[in-house]
């Protein structure tokens, strides 16, 4: 997942400027069946109102309504893309001109792979939204064509083809659940397993394949990196002792430095072959080091209870 961009509100008169300054909107958008609404679902949960399948040339009336209502919603979500009636014509102008009169609007385009997206079609059975006389697969190389320029303009790119629908939510509502005047860095820390794929929204991997392993050890081969036994193995080496303090030091010298630049978050993925001992270990320990120095951080071991 890149980092969201700041946003620079133009100087100017324009009527409702507080209004206008206060109000978040986050435009969901990409392929069909790469997520948006589970994606949306998700911000509903978390307080955002949320509406589906918008005619873009329906946005700047919505907002207006907004703006000038007394009780004000604070956060807005939705989805829009092919569906909707001139969106491919007018998407761009219209997202365009908000921005220039300084709204607050960050657009998230989801994707994935060809692959994952005909097996999406394949179970849900589906019909694509450009299928008209089409494949499937034409229809998604078509789909994405039409929306390169949409792609380019996103403060968010996500690839979901890793994801099911319970960790895409868990992703969206770790990004979008803190307060946006929340300047402090959040750093997202996810242990994973090469065989099964790098995490696609990692600002930095990590390989700790190099660290001892207790896969070979059959006492410890059963348990994963949250056992203490397991833990001790891993870390007990000098090598693995030194990198842990080479480790801290790494980060101590970035976190700093993304904080400055006003980054609002930062991936860190730390991987080893099967993604449940040794990266386990070292992100529990990271974890731990960033907490001790009242850091904003959230763990995820994405492959730890795979077989």
């Amino acid at each position: 997942m890149n980092s969201r961009k700041g946003y620079s509100i133009r100087s100017g008169n324009r009527r409702g400027s507080d209004s206008v300054d206060n109000l978040r909107i986050a435009i969901i958008t990409g392929l069909s069946g790469s997520g948006k609404t589970t994606a949306l679902r998700a911000l509903e949960d978390i307080g955002y109102f949320c509406i589906d399948n918008l005619p873009v040339i329906l946005l700047p009336k919505l907002l207006e309504l907004q703006t000038d209502a007394t009780h004000k919603i604070t956060d807005i979500a939705l989805v829009m893309d092919v569906r909707g009636k001139h969106f491919l014509e007018k998407h761009k102008e219209i997202i365009s001109d908000l921005k220039e009169k300084g709204y607050n609007i960050e657009i998230i385009y989801l994707e994935a792979t060809d692959e994952a997206l005909l097996h999406r079609f394949s179970e849900t059975r589906r019909a694509h939204p450009l299928s008209e006389q089409r494949t499937v697969l034409e229809s998604i190389g078509l789909e994405r064509h039409q929306l390169r320029n949409l792609k380019q303009m996103a403060d968010t790119v996500i690839d979901t083809s890793l994801y099911n629908v319970h960790e895409l939510k868990e992703l969206i509502q770790r990004y979008y659940a803190s307060p946006v005047a929340e300047k402090k860095l959040i750093i997202n820390l996810t242990s994973f397993g090469y065989r099964y794929g790098l995490p696609p929204d990692a600002d930095i991997v990590l390989d700790v394949r190099f660290l001892p392993n207790p896969y070979f050890e059959e006492s410890l081969r059963e348990f994963d990196g949250n056992n203490r036994d397991v833990e001790e193995y891993v870390l007990r080496s000098d090598t693995s002792r030194q990198f842990m303090l080479e480790l801290y030091k790494f980060v101590a010298f970035l976190t700093p430095l993304y904080e400055k630049e006003g980054k609002a978050y930062l991936n860190i993925a730390i991987g080893c072959t099967g993604g449940k001992h040794r990266s386990v270990v070292v992100l529990n320990k990271l974890g731990e080091y960033f907490l001790e120095r009242n850091c904003r951080v959230n763990l995820n071991h994405r492959d730890v209870n795979r077989a």
